[in-house]
């Protein structure tokens, strides 16, 4: 890209530049976190990787350590061509369920990418409604890399926003069980009943709140 030092602008170089990033060439990689959990929102992640900036061992995000989940993350961050994260809320996953809250959080997440691509891979069997190509591809966060970029993002976003909820909710122990429905967080629930940002329509929880 043209060098910020100097005041010149080469114009041809702007051409070039707009041309090797044309986007009819670019792919996206969508996946999303936390579907299953009994609290929280649910993230989703775009990606758009740099064939010329390659990112070793991704993979599948609940395959990695968390060390390693967070290392790629910064890579990631830094070498994708750009990269959006998006979420759909509580309220939303109670309104629409986690299914329809979970495609919108996935259209948020391609909407938000600097760069508009050609073709949108989506890890798992379900679409969101999106405006460009896109394809389903099961178990695709195992098996293509922009996926598997989109589920570290997705990923270390919500183990990020949960051990801040811990912070404000010590006593369900959301740090630990990121939110899934563990034997500590359901006795947690029984004990201390739900706080705001449990997923009032799921079973665990609407039983504590009759």
């Amino acid at each position: 890209m043209p060098s910020k030092k100097s005041s010149k602008i080469d114009t041809r170089k702007i051409q070039q530049v707009a041309f090797a990033w044309d986007n009819a060439g670019l792919t996206a990689g969508v996946d999303e976190a936390g579907r299953g959990p009994l609290a929280g929102p649910v993230m989703a992640a775009a990606v758009i990787l740099d064939a010329r900036n390659p990112i070793l061992g991704l993979n599948d995000s609940k395959k990695l350590s968390p060390l390693l989940r967070e290392r790629l993350y910064d890579e990631i961050r830094a070498k994708a061509l750009c990269c959006s994260v998006a979420q759909a809320s509580v309220e939303e996953i109670d309104r629409l369920n986690i299914l329809q809250a979970t495609l919108l959080a996935m259209r948020r997440a391609v909407e938000g990418l600097r760069l508009r691509p050609h073709m949108v891979l989506v890890d798992g069997n379900r679409l969101p409604t999106l405006d460009v190509r896109a394809e389903a591809i099961v178990r695709g966060d195992a098996t293509v890399p922009a996926i598997s970029a989109a589920s570290i993002l997705a990923k270390v976003t919500r183990d990020r926003w949960c051990r801040e909820l811990d912070l404000q909710y010590p006593q369900y122990g959301f740090a630990g069980h990121k939110g899934y429905g563990t034997a500590a967080h359901l006795a947690a629930l029984r004990e201390h009943g739900a706080c705001p940002e449990h997923r009032k329509t799921f079973a665990p929880v609407a039983k504590v709140l009759r």
